[in-house]
């Protein structure tokens, strides 16, 4: 599954990596492989911010702010049982991404 093109907060920086697999392992959407014992990123689109990679990274290697944009809205909507925002609709000024 695909989110908003171009719009995830995940950074990477292959020189930190050490190749541990935690960000293979913990990625719901496989956004990471390893390649030549270090981390790659597959497809940044399919990132939704979840931060579990950024967690588990103990080569402070990845971050990504958590909790944001629209998989966050969907995520929240699903459990509230409400429809899913992310603040467009409220008027919120600032707003980067949006549902």
């Amino acid at each position: 599954m695909k989110y908003l093109a171009k719009a995830a907060t995940l950074d990477y920086d292959a020189g930190k990596c050490t190749g541990c697999r935690m960000c293979v392992e913990v990625c719901p959407h496989q956004v990471f492989v390893i390649e030549n014992r270090r981390a790659r990123i597959t497809d940044i689109d399919r990132c939704m911010e979840c931060g579990a990679c950024a967690l588990n990274c103990e080569a402070g290697a990845i971050s990504v702010d958590a909790g944001v944009g629209c998989a966050s809205a969907i995520i929240n909507g699903m459990l509230t049982g409400g429809e899913p925002t992310c603040g467009c609709d409220s008027g919120e000024s600032g707003s980067s991404s949006c549902c």
